[in-house]
């Protein structure tokens, strides 16, 4: 018996990660009347560098889910068309005014507000449980199937007993690591720098990229500061750092002229973090006991920042395939299977554009000695402004929507005396 063990704690289906696919699937497995328990390794969801994206397929799930009017009342900023700006002007990429669903648009909102409204709704069902401060450190496993995990709170171990284990837990994924799980490096050719600058009176309205010579950058509207993503190939940081804080600078503010005189307040090179890019998925995304979705079975590039939304759709399609066999007890590798078949066409698809983009359009950037014009795609888009609907549809709904299938208990009401 392990005496380090302060708590032990039986459930139906135990997901690692309070992230979007991790907490989307509680709160629908929940709403299927299934016991299930969240573990999420922070305090709170307060983080700054997390996809902010909110596209059309995740913004239609809300509506299936009759909480779209309330998830709009959150703060956001909505985004009917994208571009880039080149030094022959400004050129739009997507136009999502003619998206078959109820919101035209992507929806730019602080992920915390997000996860933080997900677990809001999910506490209604008490088939819902969260724990904060709960980091998995290690799986269980009994007669070759994985039974449960271990993980360390404030209050010591906490060991878990389920019948089904999810690993959500990102990029770095533990769950994966302690599960053996054969992992296909893709060879992401970029990496970026995330840091903030406050916004102006007069500044642009969100229009998504900004070419120069030699350098790529996003700037997402966060409310009163721009969020800059500075994109820089592949292990460069530490070079980057060994020159004056003041060039980096001045590479900002050629970019993105109106920044110019903002860009001070970068004072040291702490407010400048290094985001390490990885484009990889899992060879199988199950064991007996066990499977994985998300980042933790497919790290993505944030290339058109479509990471949280297939993630998603990752958990909607296991809640859907998996609810019903977890409430009769009976979750076999077939049904896991069946999510890893469901899920994989897009995610390989949207893998291979995120590196084809890596190779042909950034890895040109980088190396070009005067500011780009724009492609010969991007100029046909403007020449015919239908087509800029194509990139739009792969955007915003990626190459395979999920809907809300899972059967709702209901919530309790509270009886009358």
């Amino acid at each position: 018996m392990n005496e380090s063990i302060s708590e032990k704690v039986q459930t139906c289906c135990c997901i690692a990660g309070g992230g979007p696919a991790g907490m989307m699937l509680g709160f629908l497995l929940a709403r299927a009347g299934v016991e299930v328990l969240v573990l999420e390794k922070h305090a709170d969801f307060l983080r700054d560098f997390r996809g902010d994206t909110i596209h059309p397929s995740t913004l239609e799930l809300m509506h299936e889910l009759g909480l779209l009017d309330e998830f709009l009342q959150e703060p956001h900023q909505e985004i009917l068309r994208i571009g880039a700006n080149f030094n022959n002007g400004f050129f739009n990429i997507a136009d999502f005014t003619h998206l078959p669903t109820r919101c035209k648009f992507i929806a730019f909102m602080p992920q915390w507000d997000f996860l933080n409204f997900l677990v809001r709704h999910a506490k209604r069902y008490p088939t819902f449980h969260l724990r904060m401060e709960a980091e998995v450190v290690d799986l269980i496993e009994e007669r070759g199937r994985v039974a449960g995990l271990r993980a360390k709170t404030p209050c010591g171990e906490l060991e878990v007993r389920a019948q089904l284990v999810i690993g959500a837990d990102g990029r770095s994924s533990t769950v994966r690591k302690r599960a053996g799980l054969e992992v296909i490096d893709l060879g992401a050719s970029i990496d970026v720098l995330w840091f903030r600058v406050s916004k102006a009176d007069g500044d642009p309205k969100q229009s998504f990229g900004y070419v120069g010579a030699g350098h790529f950058m996003v700037l997402l509207d966060r409310g009163n500061y721009w969020q800059c993503g500075f994109v820089i190939p592949k292990g460069e940081f530490a070079k980057i750092r060994q020159g004056e804080l003041a060039l980096f600078r001045a590479d900002v503010g050629k970019l993105a002229p109106f920044l110019h005189e903002r860009t001070n307040e970068l004072s040291n090179w702490d407010a400048v973090k290094l985001l390490t890019v990885k484009v990889d998925r899992l060879r199988r995304w199950y064991r007996a006991g066990l499977l994985c979705i998300g980042d933790s079975a497919h790290a993505m590039s944030p290339v058109g920042g479509v990471g949280i939304n297939l993630a998603i759709q990752d958990a909607v399609a296991a809640a859907n395939l998996l609810w019903a066999p977890l409430r009769e007890g009976s979750v076999e590798i077939a049904d896991l299977k069946k999510v890893q078949k469901r899920r994989e066409l897009p995610t390989r698809m949207t893998q291979r554009v995120q590196i084809f983009l890596h190779d042909h359009f950034l890895s040109r950037v980088f190396r070009a000695p005067t500011p780009l014009s724009s492609p010969w795609p991007l100029r046909l888009l403007q020449k015919f402004p239908v087509l800029c609907r194509i990139p739009a549809r792969m955007l915003g709904l990626g190459f395979r929507s999920e809907h809300v299938k899972t059967y709702d208990v209901g919530i309790p009401q509270p009886s009358s005396s």
